[in-house]
């Protein structure tokens, strides 16, 4: 019985998720399998290499975004999942912004990030 899990996510640029995933001190690895449960291993296209026996991996769909796969029990072992992913997704935001602002011409615009 397979321990990986499958999430919807609303990631579509390859190249801004690996480099947002550098840019967290994650190392990163394409085409490479996503290290499960009991040595239980699935294939992706982007893989996080994580601290321990888990990984996190995205696999493009055929709309061009990408689910997230991992066995979350596991990496939930070394690592706050929430935390961990929610990190993800904000760098993955903030440099998707910063590219879409570039390519409008803005070289020098700053991102400001406010929470309410």
């Amino acid at each position: 019985m397979s321990h990986f899990s499958t999430l919807r996510t609303k990631i579509t640029d390859a190249e801004i998720l690996k480099a947002s995933l550098r840019d967290l001190g994650i190392s990163v690895k394409t085409e490479a399998d996503v290290r499960g449960y009991n040595g239980q291993r699935v294939r992706s296209d982007i893989v996080a290499v994580l601290e321990g026996e888990y990984d996190l991996g995205w696999s493009r769909n055929s709309d061009g975004s990408f689910d997230l796969i991992a066995d979350l029990w596991g990496v939930a072992k070394k690592h706050n999942q929430t935390e961990l992913i929610n990190s993800i997704n904000q760098k993955y935001a903030v440099n998707k912004t910063l590219s879409e602002v570039k390519q409008r011409g803005l070289q020098n615009a700053n991102v400001k990030l406010v929470l309410q």
